[in-house]
């Protein structure tokens, strides 16, 4: 009893040790002065951050994932960084001709990033971007209109990140490659925050890769995406973890269309990272809207998955489509929640989602919950989704035709998986990723 006792203790110390170095940290920032209005956006971040702390287990979005073991544990909150050799090589994707931007634990690395002047294209780090309209204009303009409370002290004290425009009438040859690099020497706890805005009649490829030093000490980072899709433009944005298991990540994404604009999301998770809660959050804020969002996780170990997305359709005539798929190993545990919104002015709205999931490790766990919640009565709508485990009479059927178990299981697999990377739009990344699906089944 003392011994739990004790423990209880030095959790709550060790929590409101980073409670308190988060809180000094957000007031530096205050402090420092930022420009228009930043400083008074970060104010009021903490405060909202300051009325709800870390979530728990009795929040309903955050029944399954449970970050107090994350957040009860020591940081820094500045890293000692390394070289990312090792790294940046592990985030390489075979024949990708690609624009490289290389952010180490956040900050924005001029060093190992592409130089190259693209005309309409703009890279920077977030503080280079403060003074610039379209930043005022859309910084904070939807992800912080969301509950979740690590927004909120992302805004509050976001240290690094990285902004993106691709400017009215620009049609990338080349896609981007975001390469988020987790390389401290001594445990980290970051905050990054990137602004992405596409501008009208544009189109891009984002692809983001999150990979782990070898020899990198354990961090949290607690990054917030913000996505900006302008009347008629086009956005593929590709997110592969194949981070170590020392890195955790706790992402939000927050996407906003306009009129005729198409937005695609390709979600993939591989073994490796012990804990990832993904976000994505799309809203479809005019008529004429279409959104893609695709997502496959392959959890081995002891890892730890979770997928919360929101399609919210605001308008009428607008289609979305949703297929997620996970592949459960060892004792991993993998979660999907998936809301749709149909507002009462979306009529003839259009959306589907569907969440398939397959149990290979007996002691491996699936938590499941889609959602749908029509206020419009002119709609076409549907949702579901299946648990199951490995069919034994096709790995038998496979076997009896001289296929190995090992390889037998990849095929199965593969087709199982065959519905959500067929759709992906870059065959090179698809490639990619089933290359991933095959080694992190062996």
């Amino acid at each position: 009893m003392l011994d739990e006792v004790a423990t209880d203790t030095m959790i709550t110390q060790t929590s409101d040790s980073l409670y308190t170095q988060l809180m000094k940290t957000a007031g530096e920032r205050l402090l420092a002065g930022n420009p228009g209005s930043v400083g008074e956006i970060r104010k009021q971040a903490l405060e909202r951050f300051k009325a709800t702390g870390f979530p728990t287990v009795k929040n309903e979005d955050w029944k399954y994932t449970n970050v107090q073991p994350l957040v009860n544990q020591a940081y820094a909150l500045e890293a000692e960084t390394f070289s990312a050799d090792t790294a940046l090589e592990k985030a390489r994707i075979p024949d990708l001709d690609a624009h490289r931007v290389v952010l180490i634990n956040g900050q924005y690395s001029s060093e190992l990033s592409s130089h190259e002047a693209i005309p309409g294209l703009q890279i920077m780090p977030i503080d280079q971007a403060f003074e610039r309209l379209c930043f005022a204009k859309y910084f904070t303009a939807f992800a912080d209109k969301t509950d979740n409370p690590f927004v909120a002290l992302n805004t509050a004290a976001f240290t690094s990140g990285v902004f993106i425009e691709v400017g009215k009438n620009t049609q990338l040859q080349r896609p981007i490659h975001v390469i988020h690099v987790a390389a401290s020497a001594s445990p980290l706890f970051s905050q990054t925050r990137n602004l992405y805005v596409m501008g009208a009649f544009a189109e891009a490829e984002i692809i983001e890769s999150f990979v782990t030093e070898e020899s990198a000490a354990r961090s949290l980072s607690n990054q917030v995406t913000e996505v900006m899709v302008r009347e008629n433009a086009k956005l593929q944005h590709y997110y592969l973890q194949v981070a170590g298991p020392q890195s955790s990540y706790i992402n939000h994404t927050e996407i906003h269309q306009e009129k005729h604009s198409l937005y695609n999301n390709y979600n993939c998770s591989f073994p490796g990272s012990a804990f990832v809660r993904n976000n994505i959050n799309v809203r479809l804020g005019d008529s004429e809207v279409e959104s893609h969002l695709y997502g496959i996780a392959l959890t081995a170990g002891s890892q730890f998955v979770d997928n919360h997305t929101i399609v919210d359709h605001m308008k009428p005539h607008c289609e979305s489509y949703e297929w997620y798929k996970n592949i459960t190993q060892d004792t991993s545990t993998a979660v999907f929640n998936g809301k749709i919104f149909v507002r009462l002015d979306a009529q003839k709205t259009n959306a589907f989602q569907q969440n398939n999931n397959l149990l290979i490790g007996e002691k491996s766990a699936v938590y499941t919950k889609p959602q749908l919640e029509i206020f419009a009565d002119d709609v076409k709508c549907s949702h579901g989704c299946t648990i199951g485990q490995f069919d034994n009479d096709a790995l038998f059927y496979l076997r009896a035709r001289g296929i190995s178990e090992a390889q037998a299981r990849i095929l199965l697999i593969h087709a199982f998986a065959f519905d959500v990377t067929s759709r992906f739009d870059n065959d090179t990344v698809r490639q990619y990723v089933e290359h991933l699906v095959e080694e992190g089944l062996q």
